[in-house]
């Protein structure tokens, strides 16, 4: 399995964090689906070009957080645990309404105009 994941030299992020993060957006975009075959540490890490220390770091953390289970002498594979994914996009989108209510905050808009244009986006969504 190819990973398409990718490391950029010019995010500040660490390179681990950066594979955390791919995987994850992944996994809650149903694009890896539950029991699917992660690529093999040291595949990933010749694939991203970075140590195995690396990747492996990252497979832990995802492990830690449910997203991957590792079975010892067959792999790492996305969790079969129900509902992973959409948790993980309700988290996406508080991170993003936090964002949106932070950048209210610094233009000093009211809470009811913020509403209305969250309420005047979802329009434009349903009636293009």
């Amino acid at each position: 399995m190819h990973s398409s994941l990718f490391i950029s030299q010019t995010d500040a992020r660490p390179m681990y964090l950066q594979i955390v993060e791919q995987i994850r957006q992944r996994v809650a975009a149903g694009d890896w689906p539950a029991g699917q075959e992660l690529p093999s540490i040291r595949a990933l890490a010749a694939d991203l070009r970075v140590s195995v220390i690396t990747v492996k770091r990252a497979y832990l953390d995802l492990e830690s957080e449910g997203v991957i289970v590792t079975r010892h002498g067959k792999g790492s594979f996305v969790a079969d645990a129900q509902g992973l994914a959409m948790d993980m996009r309700l988290a996406q989108l508080d991170t993003h309404l936090a964002a949106a209510g932070e950048i209210a905050r610094s233009l000093g808009m009211a809470e009811p105009e913020l509403t209305e244009r969250l309420r005047s986006a979802l329009n434009q969504e349903a009636n293009p």
